[in-house]
């Protein structure tokens, strides 16, 4: 059975869909098996893995209403080496027409229980917001991976995404747990940069990776090109990053299934 990872954090801007796209084509690089699961109308993570979003007939919307099996709308990402639940703005449809489906919190869950067997890991990538997309993204999830950026703003929305994690653990998911949060974006240059980074390995303590994404030119480059920064610029410092957090990933997992 595939690890189920979501990559949430309410707050845009952090590098959630950029660490979703590049850690899959990063874990693909190490031979697992990978599928990115794309829950973000605005198909970004789609686009940034070479799959053109305006091309396509079947996306999770319909998976998630019940109007296509996973089989009929899953891509394969060619060049990045592993397979796409893509999106676009027609998961805006889904997002309205699951507030009054039966079961329309597990919808995805449901959805993943018969591939999840084909796959080592599954990413899920969320919407910047804590609406049902995200919800069905949690409910699903064996844990949450947090991107966040390194900066003071980043953090006031961090509390209120760890209650909705405790909530929905509480409720509706008793195996989901914070697998890490990882630092994005992160200038060692500067003072508050650094300050927050402090805070939050104090607060989370092993919680946080111990990779940090830099900002990089390359990073910010590889979407307008439709590839992973690993096939962009595989040399980059943001590559050479993402697959750090990749070792720590899968380090994490042999860990956690060692026997004691």
């Amino acid at each position: 059975m595939g690890r189920i990872i979501t990559v949430a954090n309410q707050k845009g801007g952090v590098g959630k869909t950029t660490t979703a796209v590049n850690l899959a084509a990063s874990l693909a690089a190490m031979e697992k098996k990978v599928l990115l699961v794309d829950m973000d109308p605005q198909g970004n993570a789609t686009m940034g893995c070479g799959v053109n979003k305006h091309d396509l007939k079947l996306t999770s919307c319909e998976v998630l209403m019940g109007e296509a099996k996973f089989g009929d709308a899953v891509q394969h990402a060619e060049e990045a080496g592993f397979d796409v639940l893509p999106a676009n703005a027609d998961l805006t449809v889904a997002e309205v027409g699951l507030m009054d489906a039966t079961l329309r919190e597990r919808r995805l869950h449901l959805a993943l229980e018969e591939p999840a067997g084909r796959y080592d890991y599954i990413l899920v990538d969320c919407p910047p917001s804590l609406n049902m997309l995200t919800v069905n993204a949690l409910v699903a999830a064996d844990g949450v991976l947090i991107p966040i950026q390194t900066e003071y703003y980043a953090l006031e929305g961090l509390s209120a995404l760890v209650n909705t994690i405790k909530q929905i653990k509480a409720t509706k998911n008793p195996r989901l747990s914070i697998l890490g949060i990882l630092r994005t974006m992160h200038d060692p240059r500067n003072n508050l940069a650094n300050d927050v980074s402090a805070q939050l390995i104090n607060f989370f303590k092993d919680r946080v990776y111990s990779t940090i994404i830099p900002r990089n030119v390359r990073l910010a480059e590889a979407p307008s090109h439709g590839q992973p920064v690993l096939l962009y610029d595989g040399a980059s410092r943001g590559a050479q990053a993402y697959l750090s957090l990749a070792g720590e990933v899968v380090g994490r997992e042999d860990q956690v299934l060692a026997p004691a």
